[in-house]
């Protein structure tokens, strides 16, 4: 604020701008009509209880002459007695009432406020303070106070929104740790702890800049880590390894005996194609007879994908377990999933097959779980 010396008072320009405002010719206003808009004031200025204190106090002094200027003259004291403050404090909001170009003041000869009367005993002038501002600026506070409204809407839309991802974000990773416990959530969840501490609370006026994209962003690597756990939800994600012909991707017939049985696999009876086909009816899905194990290699193969398996699920598991057990693998897990849904009215407490048959793999590879075991037992059951 640049100040300039009278020799009395400190010249504001705050005051000499407030000083070429002025009422609608013969206008009159009411004490009614300067408190509201005085009270307007307070709210689009965003006054502190003090100040809104002063200007009240005086505005109750307007005795509503019909003058050109709204002038008032409390003294100090009076001032004091009605608001509380002390003395050095009155003056201190005086002068911000004057750079917030609020009031102006109109100073005496010898610096006292105080009312001018004709000989009849009327007021005619007065040394004070001049509210004029206060009621000329009114379309100002009008202006101010929607654009306060506007803001307030957006920040609660801000904050809705910043709401709905935060949730949306705890309600993805928890749908990770629970149906998909070996995805590395580790750097999610950090990223969430450090958007929480910086999202400030609602009572906040305003929220940093960039939080609200972070939050979205954050929202969106969730649900897509969910998304791709699952495999998209539907069956496998596509990977182009292919370097043979372009020709035979586009194969969509059944699939034949490609991979043969190496002589290593060759398994007891017990888990001969009759077993498995006695155990698990699923194989119907596959569409085409099965004779021997090579049959039953095609058909896991083929089945592989209605599990929601990934090629390199059949990859590793055909590493680890063989060809022949992998595709047996396959078939009874998804004969588990078909027979729990049924079991449950059309819902299966297996929500990840995929999933279900890396960890059966595992399990076989590591001697928990004998299939042939297993196949027997789901025949004596499916029998009894």
């Amino acid at each position: 604020m640049q100040l300039a010396s009278s020799g009395g008072r400190r010249l504001r320009h705050a005051a000499l701008a407030a000083r070429k405002l002025a009422l609608e010719a013969e206008r009159t206003v009411t004490r009614k009509e300067l408190s509201a808009a005085a009270r307007d004031a307070g709210k689009a200025l965003d006054l502190r209880p003090a100040q809104r204190a002063v200007l009240s106090e005086l505005v109750a002094c307007w005795g509503e002459q019909e003058w050109e200027r709204l002038l008032v003259w409390p003294s100090n004291d009076y001032l004091m007695s009605r608001t509380g403050l002390t003395e050095r404090a009155i003056r201190r909001i005086l002068r911000q009432l004057i750079d917030l170009q609020l009031i102006v003041p109109k100073d005496s000869p010898n610096g006292k406020r105080y009312a001018v009367k004709d000989l009849a005993g009327q007021v005619v002038d007065a040394f004070g303070f001049d509210l004029t501002p206060v009621y000329a600026r009114r379309g100002d506070w009008t202006v101010m106070l929607m654009e306060q409204k506007q803001l307030r809407e957006v920040q609660k839309r801000t904050f809705d929104e910043v709401t709905i991802c935060r949730r949306a974000t705890e309600e993805a990773l928890a749908a990770l740790a629970e149906h998909f416990p070996e995805v590395d959530c580790i750097a999610l969840e950090g990223e969430l702890k450090t958007l929480q501490a910086r999202t400030p609370a609602r009572s906040k006026v305003t929220l940093p800049a960039d939080l609200l994209d972070a939050w979205q962003l954050l929202r969106t690597d969730a649900e897509e880590a969910f998304y791709q756990a699952g495999n998209a939800g539907l069956g496998v994600r596509h990977i182009n390894n292919n370097n043979g012909s372009p020709s035979e991707t586009c194969n969509k017939g059944f699939p034949t005996k490609a991979e043969a049985v190496r002589s290593t696999e060759q398994t007891s009876e017990h888990l001969s194609p009759e077993l498995i086909l006695e155990a698990c009816p699923t194989l119907s899905d596959f569409g085409q007879p099965v004779r021997d194990l090579a049959d039953i290699v095609s058909a896991g193969r083929y089945l592989r994908a209605s599990l929601g398996a990934h090629e390199s699920a059949w990859a590793e598991a055909v590493e680890d377990i063989g060809t022949v057990r992998a595709a047996i693998a396959v078939i009874y897990v998804l004969q588990l999933y078909e027979d729990d849904a049924a079991k449950n009215g059309g819902e299966s407490r297996i929500k990840n097959p995929g999933g279900y048959f890396r960890a059966l793999t595992r399990m076989v590879k590591s001697g928990k779980i004998n299939l042939a075991v297993e196949l027997l037992a789901m025949r004596r059951r499916r029998m009894s």
